[in-house]
């Protein structure tokens, strides 16, 4: 997969906010026609960045002023970038914006947003057409941020694509691979209150990501999920099964508020089945692993 322009035109230029383990495997994805430049706030990863491609600028979404050499740059935007975390709103976002906004606004922003924006849905099943309906002030800086770009693009007519993406995982990813947690013998929730989770494997992500940027409908919503719909403790339970590591313990709610963090809580309290098939049709993205049981083993 991968961009291609007429080779008599100028090369286009992508902007990558939040050039994470995502923005490092989209970067793998594209090719030589592309000029990319990475925002980071650490000096240290500047080696990192040119290793893989990408023109390193420093640059703080919580320092405005350091934001200038974005403004009239870039084509194309990705933005992986996380909110400050505390607060309603999306501070990072808007001053994103604002930098881009000085000169020549970029022709498309593809955004990777949460699907932690429903709330709980109580196990339905539903596509991008459901109103959001946020639970915490992490949900709602993501809507602030979607809000922001949909208005950034209505006011300088730039394509404006938005993923909404659920638990991140890859036997490479720091954090992100089920065996972690379960190493850790963390419990599971008992089958009677246990919630349905949502996933996406890190590699397919990614390649959604340039899709997008690519071919991204606009002003569109797209579920960046795979297809397989499970418990969380089903989840972990085959995760388990495929690992040759014992299954987690189950718990009941009353003993989970007990033993799990606020945050460990927050998951358990939403339950939702997000439809993929806007991804599927409109990117027209083939997913690598489909269900979590061939992305736990890749």
């Amino acid at each position: 997969m991968s961009f291609s322009v007429p080779s008599s035109a100028r090369r286009p230029r992508l902007l990558i906010v939040g050039c994470g383990d995502i923005g490092l495997r989209v970067l793998k994805l594209l090719n030589t026609r592309w000029h990319v430049a990475a925002l980071t706030s650490t000096a240290a990863r500047r080696d990192e960045l040119r290793q893989a491609g990408a023109i390193p600028l420093i640059g703080n979404l919580d320092a405005p002023a350091t934001l200038a050499r974005l403004a009239g740059w870039a084509d194309a935007v990705l933005h992986l970038a996380p909110p400050q975390a505390d607060g309603p709103q999306d501070l990072r976002t808007a001053m994103l914006l604002q930098a881009l906004a000085r000169k020549r606004a970029p022709r498309r922003i593809v955004y990777a947003s949460t699907t932690g924006v429903y709330g709980d849905c109580k196990g339905a099943r539903f596509d991008e057409t459901r109103a959001v309906a946020p639970a915490t002030d992490r949900a709602r800086r993501r809507i602030d941020a979607e809000a922001r770009l949909r208005w950034f693009g209505q006011a300088f007519g730039c394509a404006v694509t938005i993923l909404r993406v659920p638990g991140i995982y890859a036997g490479d990813r720091a954090g992100g691979h089920p065996r972690e947690r379960l190493l850790a013998g963390r419990p599971v929730l008992r089958r009677e209150d246990d919630v349905y989770t949502n996933h996406i494997h890190a590699d397919d992500l990614a390649r959604a990501c340039v899709l997008a940027l690519h071919r991204g409908p606009s002003p569109r919503v797209l579920h960046a999920v795979d297809d397989s719909e499970m418990l969380m403790g089903d989840y972990f339970d085959l995760a388990a099964d495929l690992c040759g590591l014992p299954r987690p313990p189950r718990i009941g709610r009353a003993e989970a508020q007990q033993q799990m963090t606020p945050m460990q809580l927050s998951f358990l309290g939403e339950s939702r089945r997000l439809d993929n098939r806007r991804l599927k049709r409109e990117l027209r993205l083939k997913l690598r692993y489909p269900h979590v049981r061939e992305g736990i083993t890749a």
